[in-house]
């Protein structure tokens, strides 16, 4: 089985890229989903982000408080260092144990979804990568509108990812500025598969 991973910086629509290989069929791994589930549900995980940034990082109902962490850790670049040291092993391990259920299905292709194919080591584990692009203007009001982060809160999270902003030679690119149709892109890529 081939597994593709989709991915691109926060807002550039690897989402909606997702979204479709999934109505076509495909199967599709969600990093960040997984990753928050994670940390909801992996005691392992759970204490090693309790350890690291202190019993405030649960609410008294054991839910995550959000706020606290990202507070921490993207203030702080070795925080964010610690959390990425946490979360992205066990997202990693969860994809792969993922990707061998998918591959006993007899499908020939299964699609991740990540913002941090590099950070997290992911690249090393997919066939290919589509990198979604949508400049800077265009990215910062789609997440200001889907998130109610201020403009300087989105900026953060760009300058955090900007490992990721790089198109590494070989993968395929998507554009996805709001001039461009996504659509005809992924058919032409998926028509390259079969």
């Amino acid at each position: 089985m081939k597994l593709i991973a989709i991915t691109g910086g926060i807002g550039s629509g690897k989402s909606v890229v997702a979204r479709l290989v999934q109505v076509m069929g495909y199967d599709v791994y969600d990093c960040d989903s997984r990753a928050k589930a994670l940390m909801l549900e992996n005691d392992t995980v759970k204490q090693q982000l309790v350890d690291a940034f202190g019993k405030e990082t649960y609410l008294d109902d054991g839910t995550l408080n959000r706020q606290h962490l990202s507070a921490v850790a993207f203030s702080d670049d070795s925080a964010l260092a610690r959390l990425n040291g946490i979360v992205h092993p066990a997202t990693a391990s969860d994809m792969q144990q993922w990707a061998q259920a998918q591959a006993g299905t007899g499908h020939e292709v299964a699609f991740v979804e990540t913002a941090l194919l590099r950070t997290a080591g992911l690249d090393r584990l997919v066939d290919e990568v589509w990198h979604v692009t949508a400049p800077v203007s265009v990215r910062i009001p789609r997440v200001m509108a889907r998130s109610g982060l201020t403009e300087g809160q989105v900026a953060e999270r760009i300058a955090a990812q900007s490992l990721e902003e790089t198109v590494a030679p070989g993968e395929q690119v998507i554009i996805n500025d709001d001039d461009s149709a996504v659509l005809p892109q992924v058919l032409r890529l998926l028509g390259e598969k079969q």
